[in-house]
């Protein structure tokens, strides 16, 4: 393969990746124009159209579909071939992509990621920080942090925590308003701080357990956020009750800013984990990556 076809599958791959030229082009650091060349060129020597285009968007044809997933398997198997090679000369450099739930990042990698670039100055890491649910192979990502009763059955995964729970907790001046539900059922009676995962139309049904059976609660309220903390914000403020990690809430807890609330109806799950997919061949940087955050997670 020719460095030539070699850059102008990488942007075939690219414009797929991320549905339009204009995306592409910024992320290659090339003019839209040159891209279009780039796409127009390839096309002619293989012979076929690759991208259906229209004024609005780009999509790949079967061709254009077929080649791009299988330059985008061939050209891991070389970066992580070169990978290897610099690190048999005690030098491990490559890229490492990782996508994190907001909380995971917030754990796991805010300290991690500095000393590990320190330890390792020719790995670079690309970090993706939201709470949607992201298939790590199609959006190729070397490694995620999710948490555990988040994964996928077919993923090698390494908890880097043990088991957590979710509490409700609420504002003293709220409890001295509305009082305290008694069941997590009488949570529909009251002001709920709602919370949606981005990706999803519906809210999250807030999880209890009682007698060993898990169950959810439809709650609704005023205030609906896509971010836990912010969610804390508004029920310290007494806007109502809030939900989530007991480790996050703890120190509010603890300076009397909000009190737990049905904490006979909270039981533990899987709290966050390392995870990657079983059967990707990996560089020496992602198993550089994995065995450093795999060590972080140790008890």
């Amino acid at each position: 393969m020719s460095d030539r076809y070699y850059s102008d599958l990488r942007a075939l791959r690219c414009i797929i990746d991320r549905g339009s030229f204009v995306a592409a082009a910024r992320e290659l650091r090339v003019s839209r124009s040159a891209l279009s060349a780039t796409i127009r060129r390839l096309e002619g020597a293989v012979g076929v159209q690759l991208l259906n285009r229209t004024t609005r968007s780009v999509s790949p044809t079967p061709a254009g579909e077929r080649l791009a997933a299988r330059f985008g398997l061939a050209s891991e198997e070389i970066e992580a071939a070169l990978s290897e090679a610099s690190a048999m000369n005690g030098e491990i450099a490559g890229l490492v992509r990782v996508h994190a739930q907001r909380l995971g990042y917030e754990l796991f990698l805010r300290s991690f990621l500095p000393e590990f670039v320190r330890r390792f100055p020719r790995i670079s890491v690309e970090v993706q920080i939201d709470d949607a649910g992201v298939d790590i192979v199609s959006e190729r990502f070397d490694v995620g942090i999710r948490l555990g009763e988040l994964l996928d059955q077919d993923v090698i995964a390494f908890p880097l925590q043990p088991n957590v729970r979710q509490i409700a907790v609420v504002a003293p001046a709220y409890l001295k308003q509305h009082g305290a539900p008694l069941h997590p059922r009488e949570l529909r009676d009251h002001l709920c701080i709602c919370f949606r995962w981005p990706g999803h139309g519906a809210l999250y049904n807030w999880e209890f357990c009682e007698n060993g059976a898990w169950f959810s609660v439809a709650v609704a309220g005023p205030l609906t956020f896509n971010d836990q903390r912010a969610a804390l914000d508004a029920a310290v403020a007494g806007a109502g009750i809030a939900f989530w990690m007991e480790s996050e809430v703890q120190t509010l807890i603890t300076t009397g800013h909000l009190l737990p609330l049905l904490t006979e109806y909270s039981a533990t799950f899987p709290g966050f984990a390392l995870y990657y997919p079983p059967h990707r061949q990996r560089s020496a940087a992602v198993k550089t990556f994995i065995a450093s955050l795999r060590d972080v997670g140790k008890p």
